[in-house]
């Protein structure tokens, strides 16, 4: 009886549900816990660059919030003039504040990075739940297909669809999807093939569910952290990738801002005016640093091994 009430003493130990393991787990990593401050800095550095959410319901042209001056304002008489107190990074070989520049392009590199992997993600989840759950010639057919795509470098596939489709940002952003969707294919393809083995998989296709429930509803929702995983780290090298592109002249159209280009116009100045190329380069370094640090940190997450 005495040990029955002590028993009962025992203090309660509770369990944590699978949101508190996943932040627990998430949140002794603190690498990834600094990736993700970082991408929060730039992403809210892209959304505030201006105004325009507000000026959009107004029906009025967007003010400058974090940019000090317009991005696109040339001062020929103070070209290539160095950082001082009133333009932090200097000025550019138009007389444009570089400050405002780099705030600006954080915008066009982030859209370009998430809404180019967002495609590339649609297209490989796609055929990779297809490839994976059919089988057969189809997955044959496609995985192939899959294997040639992959053989050409990231670069050398980006240039090849913006020859057909030519330069702008929105032909870039499917450039860079489609050269992102062979990496999800085959991380998709080898999880589908995982879990349709399962026996919740198995059972569901005994009693009669059709096949496109059976995907949607067991397989989908059961891969989809490797999915978001490899979306985060893609996200950096779709950054990198239109950030090459621009370099090259085929990203956007000036006098838009774009770091690449902002590289490429600093070039021939890197004696001179070095701050031109070094800040821009900067922020791609700093950019893509955060969202693989985010991406590591996220693949602990979806490690079951790593839950405690």
């Amino acid at each position: 009886m005495e040990q029955d009430i002590n028993t009962l003493e025992q203090p309660i130990v509770r369990l944590r549900s699978q949101r508190e393991r996943l932040w627990h787990t998430f949140s002794r990593n603190r690498t990834a816990l600094l990736g993700l401050i970082m991408v929060i800095v730039i992403v809210l550095v892209a959304t505030f660059a201006d105004d325009w959410f507000v000026a959009v319901f107004q029906g009025r042209d967007a003010q400058h919030l974090l940019a000090p001056f317009d991005p696109a304002k040339q001062d020929t008489r103070s070209r290539l003039q160095p950082p001082d107190e009133a333009h932090r990074m200097g000025l550019d070989t138009y007389g444009r504040d570089v400050t405002s520049r780099i705030i600006y392009g954080t915008r066009v590199s982030l859209l370009v990075g998430i809404l180019s992997v967002a495609l590339g993600g649609a297209i490989g989840t796609f055929l990779g739940l297809i490839a994976g759950y059919a089988g057969g010639k189809v997955e044959d057919w496609i995985m192939r297909s899959v294997d040639v795509l992959m053989a050409f470098p990231s670069l050398i596939m980006g240039l090849m669809v913006l020859a057909v489709l030519g330069p702008g940002m929105s032909k870039m952003i499917i450039a860079i999807g489609i050269m992102c969707s062979p990496a999800f294919v085959r991380v998709v393809h080898s999880s589908t093939l995982s879990v349709k083995e399962n026996d919740f998989v198995l059972a569901a296709r005994s009693i009669g569910v059709g096949k496109f429930r059976t995907v949607r509803v067991h397989i989908l929702p059961n891969i989809l952290g490797e999915v978001v995983v490899l979306a985060s780290i893609y996200t950096a090298t779709a950054i990198r990738v239109e950030a090459n592109l621009s370099f090259i002249g085929l990203g956007v159209a000036p006098p838009t801002p774009a770091w690449g280009t902002m590289i490429r116009d600093g070039t021939q100045y890197l004696t001179t005016a070095p701050w031109i190329s070094i800040f821009p380069g900067l922020a791609i370094l700093i950019t893509v640093l955060a969202f693989n640090l985010l991406g590591d940190g996220m693949r602990d997450i979806i490690d079951p091994k790593s839950y405690t």
